[in-house]
């Protein structure tokens, strides 16, 4: 065992092991409350940098969604970047999807995120290219909106346009500056108490790119507009559910 794993497993049992977390003092609204709790006391410094955590591994928290998160990664390309083709509003209006509770707000989540190779409802699908390039693609046939005619621009009603995409090079620097280094490990808990942390090996783009076709790593977008509220954080989670990374598991301590 390296050193780095050995202090990492040292602090979870000493900072971690049996205890809940304790979030009493923080902002009851902010979601990140219970992975920032975590980092304190592992020792790591709260930050959204795209490295591994500590000592070369990436850290993850145990979840109740079901799913854990690689990393928020937005598209490094879009026809709403810089404005190019469309605004991030406009964009949002027309491939997504207005909200059931609230009049002035439109999203890019649930619904019209689409799954790799499948076409959903709103004429979309995500796809990888030969150059493995992870692509959202639009197709005005797939469509089934009944009011699609109104919504889409006449330049969008023929053949596929890629909407958005992450390329090969930009994913693959993600990817494997978190989590091919030394590997990654999971803070899991039994019934709300912190009882097991759990090792992974390191893994390259092209492994995580696999996972991405066989629909296992998927997209799980937040996006959405306000007319009242604007908000222009991305929200682009690329997400697995648990049982997916608990197949990933190599070693688990306490034996």
């Amino acid at each position: 065992m390296d050193e780095a794993k050995r202090e990492i497993i040292q602090r979870f049992m000493k900072n971690v092991y049996g205890k809940t977390s304790d979030v009493s003092g923080s902002n009851s609204g902010h979601d990140g409350k219970y992975g920032h709790w975590l980092e304190t006391q592992m020792g790591i410094a709260h930050n959204g940098d795209n490295a591994p955590d500590l000592f070369g591994y990436e850290m993850k928290n145990d979840t109740s969604s079901g799913k854990t998160t690689f990393g928020d990664w937005s598209p490094n390309e879009s026809i709403f970047s810089n404005n190019a083709i469309m605004s991030r509003e406009d964009f949002i209006k027309t491939f997504g999807h207005p909200s059931k509770d609230k009049p002035k707000r439109w999203s890019w989540s649930g619904e019209p995120v689409p799954k790799i190779n499948k076409w959903n409802n709103y004429g979309q699908t995500l796809h990888i290219s030969e150059e493995k390039d992870i692509q959202v693609i639009y197709d005005y046939s797939h469509d089934k909106r009944q009011d699609k005619s109104s919504i889409v621009p006449d330049k969008f009603k023929s053949g596929e346009h890629v909407l958005m995409a992450w390329t090969s090079m930009y994913m693959r620097s993600r990817v494997e500056r978190k989590f091919n280094q030394k590997g990654w490990f999971k803070c899991l808990m039994d019934n709300g108490v912190y009882k097991t942390i759990a090792f992974g090996n390191p893994f390259t783009f092209d492994e995580w790119l696999k996972a991405v076709g066989s629909g296992q790593v998927y997209l799980d977008s937040g996006m959405y507009h306000d007319d009242i509220k604007p908000n222009v954080r991305p929200y682009m989670q690329w997400r697995a559910d648990n049982a997916y990374w608990n197949f990933l598991i190599q070693e688990r301590y306490p034996n």
